[in-house]
Formats: C-alpha cells, sequence, structure tokens
C-alpha cells in the first residue's frame, strides 16, 4: 500500500473512531464515515469491505494509542503514584467529551456487548489493557499482587462510574468532586503500604 492509500486509510479510520464516539457503532453507517473523510465509495471499498473491518482497525487503533499513553506516562519519569494519578485525571482532562458521550471505552464495550458482537472481547483487552497496567503500578506500591488487582478494578469501576453519571447529569462539579475524591483514596492507599 503506498503512502497516500495509506493516508486515506488512516483517515477513515481517525473518522470512524470519532463517529463510532459520538453516535455510536450500530448508527454509523458506511455513508456517515465516507462523509466524514470526503472519499467516494469506490475508494472506500478498496480500505474496508465491512463496518466490522473498520471496527477491528478502530479497537486497533484505540489499543495502540491507550499503549502509547501508558508507555508515556511511565517514561516520563512519574513514580506509580503519579502514573495512577494521570489515570484519575484522565476523566478530568477530558471531562467535556465524557459529559457528552461517556467514557470512549466504556461505551464502545457495552454497545458492542449489547449486538453480541463478535468483536466485543477485543474492544474489552481495551479495559484489560488499563487493569494489567494499573495492577502492575500498584504492585510497584508495595501491593502484592491480589491487592494491586483488587485496586486496579476499583479503580477501573469508579472511573466508569463517574463517567456514566457525569453523561446522564451533565454535571461538571461531579467530576470535580469525585476527581478529589479519588485523589484522597489514592493517598489512603499509599499511607497502607
Amino acid at each position: 500500500m503506498g503512502p497516500k492509500a495509506q493516508q486515506a486509510r488512516e483517515r477513515i479510520v481517525e473518522a470512524a473512531d470519532a463517529l463510532f464516539y459520538t453516535q455510536g457503532f450500530e448508527n454509523t453507517s458506511f455513508a456517515d464515515i465516507a462523509d466524514a473523510v470526503q472519499i467516494s465509495r469506490g475508494n472506500f471499498y478498496y480500505h474496508f469491505k465491512t463496518k466490522d473491518d473498520i471496527l477491528d482497525a478502530v479497537i486497533d487503533k484505540r489499543l495502540a494509542k491507550t499503549g502509547d499513553m501508558l508507555q508515556t506516562w511511565e517514561t516520563q519519569g512519574n513514580t506509580p503514584v503519579e502514573n495512577i494519578r494521570c489515570f484519575i485525571h484522565m476523566i478530568y482532562d477530558n471531562q467535556s467529551n465524557i459529559q457528552r458521550y461517556g467514557c470512549p471505552v466504556g461505551t464502545l464495550c457495552t454497545e458492542l456487548a449489547k449486538l453480541n458482537h463478535a468483536s466485543k472481547q477485543e474492544a474489552n483487552k481495551l479495559f484489560a489493557l488499563f487493569r494489567h497496567w494499573l495492577t502492575g503500578q500498584f504492585t510497584l506500591l508495595g501491593k502484592d499482587e491480589a491487592q494491586a488487582e483488587a485496586l486496579a478494578m476499583h479503580l477501573l469501576a469508579r472511573s466508569q462510574g463517574i463517567a456514566t453519571l457525569s453523561n446522564a447529569f451533565q454535571d461538571k462539579a461531579f467530576i470535580q468532586q469525585e476527581v478529589k475524591q479519588l485523589d484522597d483514596w489514592l493517598a489512603e492507599q499509599i499511607q497502607h503500604t
């Protein structure tokens, strides 16, 4: 695939990613994506034969992007506490989109589960990536494997609850309050180490 074809493919995946987040996978058509990138149907089908092919590419893109983000946090010389705080503050940093559309990971995984879609397990790898990474960060704080896993799952569950309720109630103050409580919770976990 030449550079222009690769760029076109990347533009399609980028547009599909945004539309799947803002409209949902099921409510996004080929035409919606083609219109967003202003590409002819023939050129579109050259890159992707089905919407499921696009979904797979979107999930791969999200996995790569999430992995890069987590790696960046670690290579910035952050301590495990600072890394976990980056995860917590991600909710606050993305609050406008979360209030409008929910969590990009949570909404996609939930929709695919409701559809019993073949890609639901692949999408769940996004949560698994966060879970594994958070478990590693809590382990670096001195927690044993079982404790680290439980704390990681608690933090994931809490962040998803915050995203869901923020989306439901459209309350900016709620996010700020919950992020502060998570910061306090993290400080407690450090004291118990």
